[in-house]
């Protein structure tokens, strides 16, 4: 039977029959101003071919030379990942032919890797952690992209391709984990968790935004079976470029369910390259799955070996940020908020914007109540995640504190925050050219109050016969009057203060 002709097996009876393997290849486009080997620059959406030079596109002659913020930032992903960082690494020649990689061969790391050797505790949804060992952290350069004009957008049956260079050379660090085992039914979920955890981990150094849905961030995800009470792994499959953490975990239980239903039958896995399709969650086959003999790596001749001094790796050590779940979890003690609502600060990607607007200078309540409801609105109107709003923590800080100082009121303010999105400009200087400060004239308030309540003799009588609650309609003209620049609580203070003048007289 073919992986093409098999039916899924259910789940629960996966789990029963099979002990699931996993391993994760995380690679990290790493955000260098330029190239790994050459000058040209990274910035994501330029106009096809126009970041290219002899050096990334294979041209005969052209030396490369290594990108050392890129070797910085690969030692520091080592040690986050609590690897040892070797005294002399490498590069190597992977040969192979592929279109969108015009030297034939990619420039990486491998018997000598930067880092090896570690680990990562991974943060769960429960509370615990599953800690997964890293082999290896290495470098390499990043290839070109394929666009497949026609048909389902892949090469078969596409009537012609295109191809940009302009990722050609991009560098990556590619983070290989050991193979994960003992997770049974929680294999998708860790699965999901690690990539999550990398995401994060990579973002809180620096090195990379780690956008998967811009590629700068991809994972391949390595998955077999082998029956329970077997000691032998089963055939592995590797299902390519997943970008998101949902697909994460939707491939890897797909995988785990097709490949025990093919087993289950009596028949064999093929190692193969997947693909996943985001439509409808399946995958689908790729290529026969190459080993290392298929790539004939040698040694790059053209670069010398990477030999960081170690006293220069122990002040990147020194400089390590706090863990990002570690950071969390004290956050979430100093606000005091219950694991639920952490959760859902998470899920929706909130508490590092919060964080940033605190350490602006904003209280941590008005931070959080305004990214998770105005901003997340905004958001999701948008369809954007909520760190892709076009509005910095920075600005949102400075949005809370004018209504703190009273210079804006909250509607105000959000109006500000709705320009500043669109990209009209910082808040102060939105603020100034429209006019937008609160009213703080008594006398012209009060005009606008007097003429309310003369324009709503039957809500006047209510308020002067003590029903205050009446008061917010009057308030409520006032401020539309002001084109909502007004104190409300002023103008209600107003309100009841002429009332019981009217009243009185």
């Amino acid at each position: 039977m073919t992986s093409a002709t098999a039916s899924l097996l259910d789940y629960d009876d996966v789990i029963a029959a099979f002990d699931p393997v996993m391993g994760m290849e995380v690679h990290v486009e790493l955000g260098t101003a330029t190239k790994m080997f050459c000058g040209c620059p990274t910035a994501f959406g330029a106009e096809p071919n126009t970041q290219v030079c002899p050096v990334c596109i294979g041209l005969p002659g052209a030396l490369p030379v290594a990108n050392a913020a890129a070797i910085e930032s690969a030692v520091r992903i080592g040690l986050a990942l609590n690897c040892s960082i070797r005294a002399s690494s490498q590069f190597a020649r992977k040969n192979y032919f592929y279109p969108d990689q015009p030297k034939n061969y990619q420039i990486s790391q491998y018997d000598d890797p930067i880092a090896y050797d570690g680990y990562i505790d991974v943060p769960l949804t429960d509370g615990t952690t599953w800690r997964v060992e890293i082999e290896r952290a290495h470098m390499e350069e990043d290839t070109g992209k394929s666009l497949h004009i026609g048909g389902t957008g892949r090469i078969h049956g596409a009537s012609h391709s295109l191809l940009d260079y302009n990722r050609a050379g991009v560098p990556l660090v590619e983070i290989v984990t050991r193979p994960i085992t003992g997770t049974g039914e929680r294999a998708p979920e860790i699965a999901r968790a690690l990539v999550g955890a990398l995401r994060d981990l990579v973002k809180s150094l620096g090195v990379s935004d780690a956008r998967m849905d811009q590629g700068s961030l991809r994972c391949d995800a390595n998955v077999s079976l082998m029956a329970r009470g077997a000691t032998e792994f089963g055939t592995r499959t590797e299902t390519k470029n997943v970008n998101s953490l949902k697909s994460v975990e939707i491939a890897v239980r797909y995988e785990m369910c097709r490949q025990a239903a093919i087993l289950q039958a009596g028949g064999e896995i093929t190692q193969e390259t997947r693909h996943f399709q985001e439509a409808d969650g399946t995958t689908s086959a790729g290529r026969r799955k190459e080993t290392s003999d298929d790539y004939r790596y040698f040694p790059e001749p053209d670069l010398a070996p990477v030999q960081p001094d170690p006293a220069w790796v122990e002040q990147l050590r020194a400089t390590l940020p706090e863990l990002p779940w570690l950071r969390r979890a004290r956050i979430q003690t100093e606000w005091g908020v219950s694991d639920e609502v952490m959760r859902d600060l998470i899920n929706v990607g909130a508490v590092d914007l919060i964080i940033a607007t605190a350490d602006a200078g904003a209280p941590p309540e008005a931070a959080r109540s305004w990214w998770v409801s105005f901003l997340a609105q905004q958001a999701n109107s948008r369809s954007v995640e909520l760190p892709e709003l076009a509005i910095r923590p920075a600005q949102v800080a400075t949005l809370i504190g004018l209504v703190e100082a009273g210079t804006l009121t909250t509607k105000l303010a959000q109006q500000v925050a709705l320009a500043v999105i669109d990209g009209e400009g910082e808040p102060e200087q939105i603020v100034a050219d429209r006019a937008l400060e609160v009213v703080r004239d008594d006398s012209a308030l009060q005009a606008a109050v007097d003429q309310a309540l003369a324009a709503n003799p039957d809500i006047a009588e209510k308020i002067r016969s003590g029903k205050v609650a009446a008061a917010g309609k009057i308030v409520g003209d006032v401020m539309k009057a002001t084109r909502g620049q007004a104190d409300p609580a002023r103008v209600k203070e107003l309100v009841l203060a002429a009332c019981s003048l009217h009243h009185r007289s």
